[in-house]
């Protein structure tokens, strides 16, 4: 795999103001999460329930309305949009933080304040997603898609611990109002942004059956079907991570808010150094998104099992960068291999299989806890996990005919490719370059070579799919059935 310039898609200025303006703000992100689950722990008397109830209505609008938010995504102006929505959730921050700062708050009125939060990132999320492809060509998405994730982990590395010493010196209150004046770095860089260098598609008509023609083609790509399906069982568990490890320390540990915090911390430094390291990678792989799935599983249980809190924390480190291999991956995977004026809808159900099922998932988190113990709960998830990646990976490889030593980088295998010669030339390596999938929507010539992974790479030429005008066209690097996902 060919390594690139880790930060190169900041080169482009309008992705450089938005990445600045996310730098400066998810540490306050960071810092309300640890606040929120804090209070819950707090108010509700360290009760795990509680804290997966307030973490499911969270992400409970996502599921109910997730595909609407996405239909609608692909109608609207993405920066307007966004510049809508973090103006709201700074509002609804502040007033979180006002009602706890003088002492008012109750479990319930975290729960109200979470459904809301829950409600605008149903615009947010897949609004977020579809906005970064329009500041960037396709050449720097995937850089730009690893440093989002990048930034975000910095975010998670800085504001778990600014959280834990300032709820421990002046409470969860005012943490919630920083936050929501954190939200004025975005809106500003939004603000800055150039639009005549955007490379805005068509907007969508409204129209019926939108979200139908959205699950027609997902449904289609049998790629995404199958990159969904294991989205959804590592994420189960994994969505929940965070309360886990608020109940490992709170309740397991019986430390405080600071050590919560550096817990947090030590999860998200192995999650930024993950995405740092998708920043250097030319273009996403199956591959990659099974062993960090994986990996996170054997890492969870390894987790669930340590005797003490700084053997806790040690093993939270490769556990974040396992985590972020798979997920990096796994959204440009998405990102990189959908037709433009599908990309609101299709990451819209990416979301809302990745996020919607914590409402599913974190109740059952809170029961094994509560009924268990953190211990059970944590170990739980990691053998799912483990167990799911397994059959999917052998049900892979099964239907693709691949032997296991084909997954191998090409320079450990024997039968590798010599340099005059392409994938094509060896069937098995062939095999892997291709995960066929089935399309009635044309993909464009770029996004297919980059999906497959160019001409060069031994993709082959055929008939291509239906041209934005409704005709046929023939096109390089796609077969009849449409587009390819690496392996």
């Amino acid at each position: 795999m060919m390594r690139v310039p880790m930060f190169r898609s900041l080169a482009v200025r309008n992705y450089r103001l938005y990445a600045l303006g996310q730098l400066l703000s998810n540490p306050g992100t960071w810092m309300q999460r640890i606040a929120q689950d804090w209070l819950v722990l707090q108010l509700s008397h360290g009760s795990g329930i509680a804290l997966g109830m307030t973490t499911a209505l969270q992400f409970l609008p996502l599921l109910l309305f997730g595909l609407w938010g996405g239909a609608l995504v692909d109608r609207l102006d993405k920066r307007r949009l966004l510049i809508l929505t973090q103006g709201a959730m700074g509002l609804l921050a502040v007033g979180l933080g006002i009602l706890a700062t003088a002492g008012a708050a109750e479990v319930w009125h975290v729960y109200v304040f979470a459904f809301a939060l829950g409600m605008i990132t149903v615009l947010d999320n897949p609004g977020r997603q579809a906005f970064v492809p329009e500041m960037v060509d396709r050449e720097h998405l995937s850089n730009a898609i690893a440093l989002n994730s990048a930034s975000f982990q910095l975010g998670r590395v800085t504001g778990p611990a600014i959280a834990g010493l300032l709820i421990a010196w002046i409470g969860s209150g005012p943490v919630f109002v920083i936050n929501g004046f954190s939200f004025a770095f975005t809106i500003v860089a939004l603000l800055m942004i150039r639009t005549a260098d955007l490379r805005t598609p068509e907007p969508v008509p409204k129209g019926k059956g939108q979200i139908r023609e959205g699950l027609r083609y997902v449904a289609g790509r049998r790629d995404l079907v199958l990159l969904l399906v294991l989205a959804a069982s590592v994420q189960f568990f994994g969505a929940n991570g965070q309360n886990q490890i608020a109940l490992m320390v709170n309740n397991v540990f019986e430390s405080g808010a600071a050590a919560f915090g550096t817990a947090a911390a030590a999860l998200a430094v192995g999650a930024l150094v993950g995405a740092l390291l998708a920043a250097r990678r030319d273009r996403p792989r199956v591959r990659l998104v099974l062993i960090g799935a994986m990996g996170f599983g054997v890492t969870q249980v390894a987790a669930g099992l340590m005797p003490g809190y700084l053997a806790f924390v040690v093993v939270l480190v490769p556990m974040g960068v396992l985590f972020m291999t798979y997920v990096t991956t796994l959204n440009a995977t998405f990102q990189l291999t959908v037709d433009s004026r599908m990309r609101g809808r299709v990451m819209s159900m990416f979301l809302l299989v990745f996020m919607g099922v914590a409402p599913i998932g974190a109740p059952v988190v809170g029961l094994l806890a509560d009924a268990f113990g953190p211990r059970a709960s944590l170990v739980t998830g990691g053998v799912v996990t483990v167990v799911v990646v397994s059959v999917l990976s052998v049900l892979l490889m099964r239907a693709k005919d691949v032997r296991w030593r084909a997954l191998l980088p090409a320079r450990w295998r024997e039968d590798a490719p010599s340099d005059g010669d392409t994938a094509a030339d060896v069937p098995e390596a062939e095999a892997v370059a291709e995960v066929e999938t089935e399309t009635g929507a044309g993909t464009d010539d770029e996004a297919v070579r980059d999906a497959a992974g160019g001409a060069d790479d031994g993709t082959r030429a055929g008939s291509g799919g239906t041209a934005p005008d409704g005709g046929r066209r023939t096109r390089r690097g796609t077969s009849s059935r449409g587009a390819a996902t690496p392996v």
